[in-house]
């Protein structure tokens, strides 16, 4: 069992199934059902701030990462519960799970953090996406942040999460397609070519800095969907150079800061950012890029994923993506200003 980590009742499931549907590999983690939700009182202390079980044997420090103490995949799992049949097929969940703490800060976002601290919070996403790659069960190291009670965050301390897995997510899979297809048939990259289409038109365009590009994409599916593009054709965080680096870490604190300005509060989002897998070929034709989803459509109405969206896999854009990509721009102008006034930006 990995330090921190809980053990699992007797008789709790943990496995991966197969869903023969969708061709999907599914996270069956029964024990994640009983992991804290938003605790709060005098009883209660963080276990992700400076001095806690967790983190004191440290010192001090600014990024941490830990092993999740309610992981979804395990090193050492368990044998499937279920013995696998022609239809019924299960496996054991065997991955890695960490939390990325991102401030010893108990409250904040990611564009509260100066500069050169969200630089580190970029290496140390690089750091574990190499150092979790290397392991000889994982095929896809999956880096991701959720943020707000909407988006299901079970504890407010600022923190990411790295799931380190046996499997290629469908997700991405369909994004190697696509890319691949796209290569065969001009010789060029996907994503390379959406990007100069983007700056061609403009109107969506939200900020750009030396080396990426924010933007809402022409195809968003939710109505303040934000992606963030390198300008270099590089297929994960590990091709950044520092200079690149240092880009990300504007930009991110930039988006961030965007939405929180958006509305005037601090809004819920979910960050994801899709990358080449770990293990197997170069994936030379695969661009990586960083994907933003805020829940709202308007100031106090939430976009439900409903039956077009779940049933179907089908998106309804609720609006038109060029007026929220003006919103969008607004709100960019304002936190730029406060940005420049009290934590500074990038040269």
């Amino acid at each position: 069992m990995e330090r921190g980590e809980v053990a699992l009742p007797e008789k709790m499931i943990h496995e991966i199934r197969w869903n023969p549907l969708i061709n999907q590999w599914i996270i069956v983690a029964g024990h994640r059902g009983k992991r804290p939700w938003r605790p709060s009182g005098e009883e209660f202390r963080c276990p992700f701030c400076p001095g806690s079980p967790e983190t004191k044997e440290f010192g001090p420090w600014d990024v941490l990462a830990l092993p999740n103490r309610f992981p979804a995949l395990k090193p050492n799992p368990p044998e499937p519960t279920h013995p696998s049949k022609d239809l019924f097929k299960a496996r054991k969940a065997l991955g890695l799970c960490k939390v990325l703490i991102e401030t010893p800060e108990h409250e904040g976002d990611l564009c509260d953090l100066g500069l050169e601290h969200m630089k580190k919070v970029v290496e140390a996403f690089t750091e574990e996406y190499e150092r979790l790659g290397k392991l000889k069960y994982v095929r896809y190291v999956a880096e991701f942040r959720n943020k707000g009670k909407e988006i299901g965050v079970s504890l407010t301390h600022p923190h990411s999460q790295i799931y380190a897995l046996p499997f290629i997510p469908p997700r991405i899979k369909e994004e190697m397609k696509a890319f691949k297809n796209y290569a065969r048939k001009t010789g060029r990259c996907l994503l390379c070519d959406v990007l100069r289409e983007e700056f061609k038109e403009g109107e969506r365009i939200i900020y750009v800095n030396k080396h990426f590009a924010a933007l809402l994409p022409y195809y968003a599916m939710w109505p303040y969907e934000i992606h963030v593009y390198p300008m270099r054709h590089v297929g994960s965080l590990k091709d950044l150079n520092e200079e690149e680096k240092l880009h990300l870490a504007d930009i991110l604190r930039v988006v961030t800061a965007t939405y929180n300005s958006l509305f005037n509060r601090d809004l819920p989002y979910i960050m994801v950012f899709h990358q080449k897998p770990t293990y197997g070929k170069n994936y030379q034709y695969y661009h990586m890029h960083i994907e933003f989803y805020q829940p709202y459509r308007e100031k106090d109405k939430l976009k439900y994923a409903a039956g077009i969206e779940w049933g179907f896999w089908t998106f309804t854009y609720d609006g038109i993506p060029e007026e929220k990509a003006g919103e969008l721009k607004g709100a960019c102008s304002k936190a730029l200003k406060k940005l420049d006034k009290y934590l500074g930006r990038i040269p």
